[in-house]
């Protein structure tokens, strides 16, 4: 229930971690970003569309009404009880005009020829000689057949068209005003673009105003575009540069150099002088580890070279002088044995730092360190069973892989009984080369098992006997902590299984390397 009941707690905050990772990610808000401008568009075009037709539907009536105002105003000139009107009719026309209106009389007697109509007065006036071209106009646009329509149905009537050349549209209506002297017809015809400057019959996305507004969202598109690509390239080439680096190429490999946005100059800068700064503390490791272990051998030196003296001023008899004297001795070739391994650390550690990482060929490394344990395997007579896939690469160093392949093989070797076998296999497992490397040892405790990779960790005791009884002084316990730091710097995992038939398995998985281009 304890365990359970964490868990629960720690969800939350697992969650809560997780999607703060997804919203900070440069790909996730790239594609927000893309997501925005593909839809923005639609919902803003669809609001502004509903609003333009609402216009449209607004100016429409607005006219229809102004023109049913005009025929209402001419009324009682056009039914006077004495007379037909005469030439006052274009006065009283000019009055209603403005705004880019043509208004337009036409009269069908009360007796007369049956659907006549008769061209009585506009505004502004026509010449008598342009009366027939403007008659043909509006037959031409289907206005004078609607004429006798709209006088039977007594309603106004509505005619769009457009003007040659398909720049401006036309809206007229038709008012019929019933009178004693027969059916007058009022013409108006407003030129939209001049009246709220809409056009009532043309789509949203062919007026100027939604084309210059589509221009000017395609150049913020591509601004926001550009913007990306440049960050994106600026990444490329620092990574570009970080492989470089971890090669070993870094003579003319800087994030400096590289063709950056000028705000990311100062962060290339850093990354060069933290570069530097890696350089010159793997040198300072290296040069310590030297001048360490020159200081520390002088004296051990010393001290062995004094211990042979004493050796032999003591007295055959004096059993427990001489089991101190050995004692003494073993220490210091323990001792010896820790100036060396610390120096051999604090190397493996510059190399994690500043060794380059190229394409290495892990089953040839393997057999290069096999062949340096010959003789004491010939010794032992311990037999190595191996089958190593040749074309596998990781990427490391070599030195590093080197180091750790053979601390594996030392602590499986001192393990190993007389005449026994250790099987070491190399395979491909997805993209993962998996090293196996099986020993017919005691195996370790499971309780101990999990700390065997931990630093001064070691169940590899050196033994002194003599009459007197045992001995033993601890191991250094390095080996396997190198080995677990090395492959996990090379973004790998070690692990150690108890055999069941006996002894011990260690296995590295490491990425398997692509091809450096």
């Amino acid at each position: 229930m304890g365990i359970d009941g964490a868990e629960r707690r720690l969800a939350p905050r697992r969650l809560f971690r997780a999607l703060r990772r997804f919203a900070s990610s440069l790909t996730v808000k790239f594609i927000v970003l893309v997501a925005i401008f593909f839809v923005l568009p639609f919902l803003v075009y669809n609001q502004f569309d509903k609003a333009d037709t609402n216009l449209r539907s607004f100016v429409t009536r607005s006219i229809q009404h102004k023109s049913w105002l005009i025929a209402q105003a001419l009324r009682p000139t056009l039914d006077r009880p004495d007379r037909l009107p005469d030439g006052e009719l274009a006065a009283q026309l000019a009055k209603f005009d403005g705004d880019g209106t043509r208004l337009q009389l036409m009269l069908k007697p009360a007796k007369g020829a049956v659907g006549h109509f008769y061209y009585v007065a506009s505004s502004p006036p026509v010449q008598s000689d342009q009366i027939d071209a403007e008659l043909s106009s509006l037959e031409g646009h289907g206005i004078l057949d609607r004429l006798s329509r709209s006088c039977s149905d007594d309603t106004p009537i509505d005619v769009q068209y457009q003007r040659p050349g398909g720049q401006d549209q036309i809206l007229t209506s038709l008012v019929p005003i019933q009178t004693r002297w027969g059916c007058w017809i009022l013409v108006s015809s407003h030129t939209t673009s001049e009246f709220l400057y809409t056009a009532v019959a043309r789509p949203l996305w062919t007026t100027p105003e939604s084309r210059l507004a589509a221009l000017f969202y395609l150049a913020g598109a591509l601004l926001a575009m550009l913007v990306v690509i440049g960050v994106s390239r600026s990444l490329r080439h620092f990574r570009k540069v970080a492989a470089e680096i971890r090669q070993g190429r870094t003579r003319h490999s800087s994030f400096a150099s590289q063709e950056v946005a000028p705000e990311l100059s100062s962060v290339a800068a850093d990354f060069d002088a933290f570069a530097m700064d890696l350089q010159n503390v793997a040198r300072d490791i290296r040069q310590a580890a030297e001048d360490n272990a020159h200081s520390f051998k002088a004296p051990v030196a010393t001290v062995e070279a004094s211990l042979e003296t004493v050796r032999r001023s003591l007295p055959p008899t004096d059993n427990t002088a001489h089991r101190a004297f050995e004692l003494i001795g073993y220490s210091v070739d323990r001792l010896k044995a820790l100036i060396s391994a610390s120096q051999q650390l604090d190397n493996v550690t510059a190399d994690l730092i500043e060794a380059p990482r190229h394409r290495v060929n892990l089953a040839s490394v393997v057999s290069e360190v096999l062949g340096r344990f010959h003789d004491i395997l010939a010794e032992r007579e311990i037999t190595i069973l191996q089958k190593l896939d040749e074309k596998l690469f990781v990427t490391g160093s070599k030195q590093v892989l080197d180091v750790t392949i053979e601390n594996i093989f030392d602590n499986a070797i001192s393990f190993s009984p007389q005449k026994s076998v250790i099987t070491v296999s190399l395979d491909k497992a997805a993209q993962i080369a998996d090293l196996r490397i099986d020993d017919q040892g005691p195996g370790i405790d499971p309780k101990k098992i999990d700390r065997i990779f931990d630093r001064y960790f070691s169940l590899r005791p050196v033994r002194l006997s003599d009459e007197a009884g045992d001995e033993t002084l601890p191991h250094a316990g390095l080996g396997l902590w190198i080995v677990r730091r090395n492959v996990e710097a090379l973004h790998g995992t070690v692990t150690a299984t108890n055999l069941d038939r006996a002894g011990l398995r260690i296995r590295v998985m490491l990425p398997i390397s692509r091809k450096w281009h």
